[in-house]
């Protein structure tokens, strides 16, 4: 069922051809790491297998089972639902029910509600999730205060922080560098405790205190931010801990773990490879909206050439006309004149870990038709 859903036959050819897809005037190259990633493919089949397994009983997701909408809806569609629907309620939940949580994991109070319930639970937590979780656990257990990389609206960065307060430890989530220098002058200086606590009131552990809390931390990410961004956010704690503590003690004062995933890392690696190594003259880049990984692929092709984030190839409406979701930015747009309409042209493809080959074959397909 997964390969008929989600297979390409487009694809495997282009793969095939040293990842390039000649037609006419257009060249497409493909990035060498795309798309499903091992993590994402385990849930999905874990949810296909599920549903199978149990034919008669009620199946629920805690929510999406990945940042993709083809394939939520099509686990909609196989009688699949989202406790995340307004009309769900987890306390309607009963013993003979099952419910699937999703790659990025729960939060602790929420496995705590469905443990509650006597649910069959079917756990398709990532395994690079898992190892977050370890060091948080870590942290918390060394009385250090974890500093998580992430969006704290996003639902892994939720459970991982959940994670801390499990094990009595405190969690502080920045989202960038601009944050985290915010955080490093009040480790040097000291400020406004007030103030501090307004900026970060939705981004930290109960009773948090950054006069208490700063003194011992830990470096933690979200799996699916940009890499570099993250090593720079650890070297401007190590920094501050540095200036504050001196170096001689700053190993029991900072401690840091490599948690970018590795599908992540090769996504984003094969993406910077194809922009340095290939004369494209723009990037589509596909995968959900809310897809953190596939919206950081999106950031590093802006950085250098005109690039569109675009949520399936419907978006591609015609050589005219494209939607997509501009890096920064919260909202859909629509641009026209997108693709040159003469001459030679080349573009680079690449997908989010979130997104099924199936969706970038359509996009191949689009692209073709519409350079004649």
């Amino acid at each position: 069922m997964l390969a008929d859903n989600y297979h390409s036959a487009i694809v495997e050819r282009v793969k095939a051809g040293d990842f390039i897809h000649r037609s006419g005037r257009l060249t497409i190259y493909l990035a060498r790491e795309f798309g499903f990633c091992y993590g994402v493919d385990r849930a999905v089949d874990y949810a296909y297998q599920t549903r199978e397994r149990f034919p008669d009983r009620h199946v629920f997701l805690t929510g999406e089972i990945i940042h993709n909408p083809h394939v939520n809806e099509k686990l909609r569609a196989m009688g699949i639902r989202f406790l995340t629907d307004a009309h769900e309620q987890v306390d309607a939940l009963a013993p003979e029910d099952v419910v699937i949580l999703p790659a990025f994991g729960v939060t602790v109070e929420m496995l705590q509600q469905l443990d509650r319930r006597g649910c069959t639970l079917i756990d398709t937590t990532c395994g690079s999730v898992l190892n977050v979780w370890k060091n948080v656990r870590r942290y918390a257990e060394g009385g250090y205060t974890a500093i998580i990389h992430g969006k704290v609206w996003h639902e892994e960065t939720q459970a991982t922080a959940s994670q801390a307060v499990q094990y009595g430890g405190k969690y502080l989530v920045v989202f960038d560098q601009a944050e985290t220098q915010l955080v490093c002058d009040y480790i040097r200086r000291g400020g406004d405790r007030d103030a501090f606590l307004n900026r970060f009131e939705n981004a930290m552990s109960p009773d948090f205190d950054p006069d208490r809390d700063l003194q011992r931390i830990g470096l933690a990410n979200q799996t699916t931010m940009l890499m570099t961004e993250s090593l720079q956010i650890g070297e401007l704690i190590r920094a501050a801990m540095r200036d504050r503590y001196a170096e001689a003690n700053l190993a029991e004062r900072f401690q840091a773990f490599d948690t970018i995933c590795s599908a992540t890392q090769d996504r984003q690696d094969a993406v910077v490879a194809l922009l340095r190594e290939k004369p494209v003259d723009l990037m589509i880049v596909i995968g959900g909206y809310n897809s953190s990984n596939t919206a950081n692929l999106a950031r590093i092709c802006a950085a250098s050439r005109p690039a569109f984030h675009i949520a399936d190839p419907d978006c591609l409406l015609s050589a005219q006309e494209i939607r997509h979701r501009p890096v920064g930015s919260k909202v859909e747009v629509a641009a026209t004149h997108w693709l040159p309409l003469e001459g030679p042209v080349s573009i680079g493809l690449t997908s989010g870990a979130s997104t099924p080959d199936n969706l970038v074959g359509a996009a191949i397909e689009k692209l073709t038709e519409f350079s004649g």
